[in-house]
C-alpha cells in the first residue's frame, strides 16, 4: 500500500528570480487542477483575490514570497505537490532545503529579464 502511495505522488519545485513569475505559474496550476475555483494574484489592482501560496501577511504585504509555500491536489489519479519557493537571496537557503525533497524542478525564467545573476 505504501508503495502504491509512493508510486502516484509527484513532486513540483517552482524557482526563479523574484518576480519572473512562480506565485502566478502556482496559482494557475492549481486553477487547472481543480484545487481552487479562482486564481488570486500577488499584486494586481483587477484581481483583489491573494495568492494561495502567500499566505503569510508579510508575504502579502512585501508581495514576495518568504517560505516555500507547499500545495497539493489530486490530478488523473496522481497526487501532484507543488512547492513554491521564494525567488529573493535573502531566503535562497529554505528554497535549497526544498530542492532535496523534490521530483523534479520547474524554473520560471523573465522573458524580458532572461536569467538574472
Amino acid at each position: 500500500r505504501l508503495e502504491e502511495e509512493i508510486k502516484r505522488r509527484r513532486t513540483f519545485g517552482i524557482i526563479s528570480h523574484p518576480d519572473a513569475g512562480k506565485t502566478t505559474l502556482t496559482e494557475k496550476l492549481l486553477l487547472f487542477g481543480g484545487a481552487i475555483q479562482e486564481a488570486g494574484a500577488v499584486k494586481s489592482n483587477k484581481i483583489k483575490k491573494g495568492a494561495t501560496s502567500d499566505f503569510m501577511e508579510i508575504e502579502r504585504q512585501r508581495g514576495i514570497s518568504v517560505a516555500t509555500s507547499v500545495l497539493a491536489f489530486n490530478y488523473q489519479n496522481k497526487k501532484i505537490n507543488i512547492l513554491d519557493t521564494p525567488g529573493h537571496k535573502d531566503f535562497a537557503e529554505d528554497t535549497f532545503r526544498t530542492l532535496t525533497a523534490v521530483d523534479s524542478v520547474i524554473v520560471v525564467i523573465d522573458v524580458a529579464k532572461g536569467v538574472e545573476e
